[in-house]
């Protein structure tokens, strides 16, 4: 079975558009904003989003069920105050609980989380805890950085955090670190501000003291953790450097990364740097980056192939990465995914 760790609901139907464009439009004019009953969207219209995009790459590539999550680069925390944020995850969040709820056997739903600029994240553990206990959720989207690009939040090992990876113990829950989108024009969205947060998130993990505070917490970094692969022995150098232990130490059983790499050389010195134990197969389709590399004539975004042709994987290992990893992080997984096997 493969499970693809990281995908994002980047199809979504038209009105959810146009119901956002007006929240930010009331947002910035100090207006009334819509209301939530004006937004339809009939599960016909989610079956055609998805039957030509994600559902159809499943079934070219091979892949079998996709831990699904609202928009990343949607999720726009920067907009507005935490009325507006909670409002919108709870939308987008419902949203995914539909596609779940019409494809059981393809999606598993991760949830947005209603975070704001200043807002401790602890407001946020409520809607974690819904989407968990109601909806069935597996996991969260965690934002380092709700200012959109300015990173003026406390860092992830600061204790402000505390009490949202203690709701994420209670749940044993994972979170995926994940920036959205970038108001600060100085970065783009998916090529440095994304790649940008994986590196700076890293850091913070490997020189603090936050796996002793919580030792059962799973944090995945994606897009094969920014910088981290590359620059390894930097990396390295100053944890120890810093009187802190191994790298593989450090992320042991806490810190993981996924394959949302899109070239063979770079899943390659990814598997090579990082212990096989902690990566775990994603795509991000429909994602980043779309369309044909016109030097192998497939998708950029085809990671499966990658990790398919990477020269130091054993298929020990390939079962790791495509199944194994995920069941073990996402502990919630592991009853859904044995009953879709079963199918």
């Amino acid at each position: 079975m493969i499970i693809d760790c990281h995908g994002h609901y980047t199809t979504e139907p038209a009105d959810l558009k146009r119901f956002r464009a007006e929240q930010t439009k009331a947002v910035e004019k100090k207006t009334p904003p819509p209301l939530r009953g004006s937004l339809k969207i009939s599960d016909d219209e989610i079956r055609d989003s998805l039957e030509g995009a994600q559902l159809k790459l499943q079934r070219e590539r091979g892949t079998d069920v996709t831990i699904f999550s609202p928009r990343a680069s949607g999720m726009g925390h920067h907009i507005g105050d935490e009325s507006v944020s909670l409002e919108w995850s709870q939308i987008c969040n419902d949203l995914i609980h539909r596609v779940c709820t019409l494809y059981p056997q393809n999606f598993i739903g991760v949830c947005q989380l209603p975070q704001s600029q200043g807002v401790p994240p602890k407001n946020s553990a409520a809607e974690l805890e819904r989407c968990v206990n109601e909806l069935g959720f597996v996991g969260c989207n965690l934002n380092p950085d709700p200012s959109g690009g300015y990173f003026n939040s406390p860092p992830l090992t600061d204790k402000w955090w505390y009490p949202f990876f203690e709701k994420m113990v209670e749940l044993d829950v994972p979170a995926m670190i994940h920036v959205s989108g970038c108001c600060n024009p100085a970065m783009h969205t998916t090529g440095s501000y994304y790649l940008n947060a994986d590196t700076t998130a890293f850091m913070q993990l490997i020189l603090s003291d936050l796996f002793k505070d919580f030792p059962t917490l799973k944090l995945i970094i994606p897009h094969g953790g920014g910088a981290v692969p590359f620059h390894w022995g930097r990396f390295r150098g100053l944890a120890l450097n810093a009187g802190r232990p191994e790298l593989v130490e450090i992320i042991n059983n806490n810190i993981f990364f996924d394959t949302c790499v899109y070239h063979q050389p770079g899943i390659n010195l990814l598997t090579e740097v990082v212990p096989v134990d902690n990566i775990l197969f994603a795509s991000e389709m429909v994602g980043a980056v779309k369309g044909v590399d016109p030097k192998t004539g497939f998708n950029f975004d085809d990671t499966k192939r990658y990790v398919d042709h990477a020269p130091r994987l054993s298929e020990a290992d390939r079962h790791k990465i495509f199944e194994g990893n995920a069941r073990r992080v996402f502990s919630r997984l592991k009853t859904k995914a044995v009953m879709k096997a079963a199918v």
